[in-house]
């Protein structure tokens, strides 16, 4: 039996060698947050649940041979991200954000849950990929460093990106108050 308190990178050396029991343990790790990343793109429940299985076909397929040089949120997300885009070109759905999206997305595991949700208030009109920038880093709680990998751009360009959208923000906060 795997020790569940076992870090990823362990899990993943473990799967490496077979050990159907430390991949187990990965997916239940990380299927709710890979189910509520997909159903903030997908906007359907069905749908996400199929995301958040070809996501783990997916990475189950890696093994043996996976090598983790990062977190493994950081891996998961362009994963999720270009899967729910492929069900959703499938599809040919548009996704409109609306209040009710916004309502419907898993609350985060804190007391912040109030403030969160007023951030979804005042960024519901913001351009799709600035929506996708912020909730990375306020919902998801990635490090500037994480979105970096995640985005495949530069450090600076995320530190300039993030502080041009939170300096509109706050003005556009600013106006309403």
């Amino acid at each position: 039996m795997v020790n569940p308190k076992k870090t990823d990178q362990e899990l993943v050396a473990l799967a490496n060698t077979g050990d159907s029991t430390a991949m187990e343990v990965l997916y239940l790790r990380y299927r709710d947050w890979v189910y509520s990343l997909s159903f903030r793109f997908c906007q359907n429940r069905q749908d996400s649940l199929d995301v958040l299985q070809d996501v783990f076909i997916y990475f189950f397929n890696k093994f043996p041979g996976f090598e983790l040089k990062s977190k493994l949120k950081s891996f998961f997300y362009p994963v999720v991200r270009n899967i729910c885009l492929d069900h959703i070109r499938k599809s040919k759905r548009v996704i409109p954000l609306d209040e009710a999206y916004v309502q419907e997305i898993p609350a985060p595991k804190s007391d912040t849950n109030k403030d969160f949700q007023e951030l979804f208030q005042w960024i519901e009109d913001l351009p799709e990929e600035e929506q996708e920038f912020l909730l990375l880093r306020f919902y998801d709680e990635c490090s500037l460093e994480e979105i970096s990998l995640i985005q495949d751009i530069p450090l600076g360009t995320v530190k300039s990106r993030l502080h041009r959208m939170l300096s509109r923000l706050k003005q556009k906060i600013s106006r309403y108050n």
